[in-house]
């Protein structure tokens, strides 16, 4: 099993806290941000070095934990590198699991929304701050075994037909073409596909073209337009998340677009907010629905 049990608060944690923060620097949420910004740091060191070992491995964790934010997946991999289910502690008793005495928590962000201490003050003057919470992985816990998900090895299966659909629903055409050595476009409004694909490429060159018409294409371009080299590094990211997270297997061909980024911390923490989003958006669409009851608990414990 490798995909998260309940869907998180989808908000992301900032590396910079939005309101300055009244517990002291070394405060579990200070230590929390910190950390988020040490692993960046390095991953993007990684890549400056042609590493890209280290990305690969967070994308895998992305895909497992689609919907938290990036600097939340940074915290639960630098924390527990082998974590594959992560939950609070009442939300692993709901689904009949306890957490085992003496398991250390791992620290993520999560947001909450403060009302001034004012008499007058009304629900539009809340603001929000985010505060570390602990979530427990599945290995920390004993009790009922959970449900396996529907998975796929290496055959989209019902997931293509869920993909083309969505395409569908965001107003894009989809073509097939002889494109020569080229597998996929995107064009605006339009992805032509090549007709000499099977079907697992046909599926993650979907992903990659879909994610560019989604970050990079009219109103979605990001002001500067980011090169080449990082909008292809991006779009492959998105296809590796999504690809792993549907159960298919992925090849190496995405280290090439991954050792072509530079090192830059900054800019690759803006890359991996947009591929979390657009990876976040296009399995809303092909995965099934948490539990509600999962999600209700999961949300309380955050």
């Amino acid at each position: 099993m490798s995909t998260a049990i309940a869907r998180p608060v989808s908000c992301p944690a900032p590396l910079i806290p939005s309101r300055p923060e009244a517990a002291e620097p070394a405060s579990k949420t200070a230590k929390a941000r910190e950390a988020i910004g040490q692993a960046l740091g390095s991953l993007a060191e990684d890549l400056n070095n042609g590493k890209s070992e280290g990305y690969r491995r967070f994308l895998s964790a992305m895909a497992r934990f689609h919907e938290y934010s990036f600097g939340n997946v940074m915290l639960i991999v630098s924390q527990r590198p082998g974590a594959t289910q992560v939950a609070g502690y009442r939300a692993w008793q709901k689904l009949g699991r306890q957490v085992r005495k003496g398991e250390k928590g791992i620290a993520i962000m999560a947001p909450m929304l403060f009302k001034p201490k004012d008499a007058n003050a009304t629900d539009e003057d809340a603001f929000l701050r985010f505060r570390a919470v602990s979530v427990f992985d599945i290995a920390q816990t004993d009790g009922d075994d959970l449900p396996e998900p529907p998975r796929v090895s290496g055959d989209p299966g019902q997931y293509w037909d869920r993909l083309t659909r969505f395409v569908e629903a965001e107003g894009i055409a989809l073509r097939y073409e002889s494109l020569g050595s080229t597998q996929g476009q995107s064009r605006g409004g339009t992805i032509a596909l090549s007709d000499e694909l099977d079907e697992a490429e046909r599926f993650s060159v979907l992903v990659h073209e879909l994610a560019h018409e989604l970050m990079h294409q009219g109103p979605n371009r990001p002001d500067p337009r980011p090169p080449k080299t990082v909008r292809e590094l991006e779009a492959e990211s998105v296809a590796f998340v999504v690809c792993t997270a549907v159960g298919m297997k992925t090849g190496t061909a995405s280290s090439d677009y991954i050792q072509s980024h530079g090192g830059d911390a900054a800019l690759l923490g803006q890359s991996l907010q947009r591929v979390q989003k657009t990876a976040e958006r296009i399995l809303d669409g092909l995965l099934p629905e948490p539990e509600d009851a999962a999600t209700h608990e999961e949300q309380q414990d955050r």
